[in-house]
């Protein structure tokens, strides 16, 4: 048993996305506590911003040392997928999108002819739980509704490229206890913190139990 678990927040101490993450391989780890877990954390460990495109060169023809290795990146990337039997994606919102070592990533996995968007969709039907914090408010009636680019792209590619089965968890208000002009809304963080661990609980549970069947 292989849960893949990806991790975007450039910080450890105070993450919320990680924190979030962390109840839901708490659940993952109670029904499989011997499961091996595949770490990428491009947050502490970004890929090389350059890499995509050297590799993109070398499709076009224009092969280079740098190409190849990028190229080589690709496959290891798609490896730790496609070996993977659920994930778990963690990411906070940036500048209202995804961040960019998450995109680096991204871009790179995709560039696999596998797991690409021609490819046979191999990882359809695999659970997936994706962990969402947003520093601000944009839900429905908020004066940012529609301003977060990230989670409706990252469910593009995970739910409707991928196939996987993808649960989200969303924790938002997250910059309130840091933010004095945000300090009235405390109290909604804080709700919304404990929304997001319970329903974390239950999809680790939904991503445990479905790979056990």
């Amino acid at each position: 048993m292989n849960l893949f678990r990806l991790d975007g927040s450039v910080r450890t101490e105070g993450s919320i996305s990680r924190a979030v993450a962390d109840t839901v391989e708490a659940g993952w780890r109670t029904e499989h506590p011997d499961a091996r877990i595949t770490r990428r954390d491009v947050g502490l460990e970004p890929l090389s911003a350059g890499a995509w495109a050297a590799a993109v060169r070398v499709a076009f023809g224009q092969s280079s040392s740098a190409g190849h290795d990028a190229v080589a990146l690709a496959g290891r990337l798609a490896d730790e997928l496609l070996e993977a039997d659920g994930y778990l994606f963690a990411s906070p919102l940036y500048n209202f999108g995804v961040p960019q070592h998450v995109k680096t990533w991204l871009d790179l996995v995709i560039l696999d002819p596998r797991v690409g968007p021609q490819g046979d969709r191999p990882l359809a039907g695999r659970p997936a739980v994706l962990v969402m914090s947003r520093g601000g408010g944009y839900g429905p009636g908020t004066p940012r509704e529609g301003w977060d680019h990230a989670t409706p792209y990252l469910r593009r590619i995970f739910a409707d490229s991928w196939g996987l089965d993808l649960k989200v968890v969303e924790a938002e208000l997250t910059l309130a206890p840091v933010t004095p002009a945000m300090s009235e809304l405390i109290g909604l963080h804080e709700e919304s913190l404990r929304n997001a661990h319970a329903t974390a609980e239950e999809h680790a549970k939904h991503l445990a139990g479905l790979v056990a069947a």
